[in-house]
């Protein structure tokens, strides 16, 4: 049986298998996809899907602030958890 049956010609996924949403930006860290975009993403039509990969560069700033740390646990100034 010819791999051929398995290939389609649909845009693949943007996953990179690090499967972990970032609590306050409510996208995945590895991906920049919402919750619903990757529980839609076979069922999206392929120009959703293109639109979606056209827009995730724009995503991965929302993920550049830090954390919390030290300064998040003391509620100073510049952590984002203030």
């Amino acid at each position: 049986m010819s791999d051929d049956v398995w290939r389609r010609a649909e845009i693949e996924s943007p996953c990179v298998k690090t499967c972990v949403v970032h609590p306050k930006a409510k996208i995945c860290v590895g991906c920049y996809r919402t919750i619903d975009e990757i529980a839609q993403w076979t069922k999206l039509s392929p120009e959703q899907r293109h639109a979606i990969m056209a827009d995730l560069p724009a995503r991965a700033p929302l993920l550049t602030q830090r954390r919390g740390g030290r300064a998040a646990r003391r509620g100073e100034p510049g952590s984002d958890e203030s």
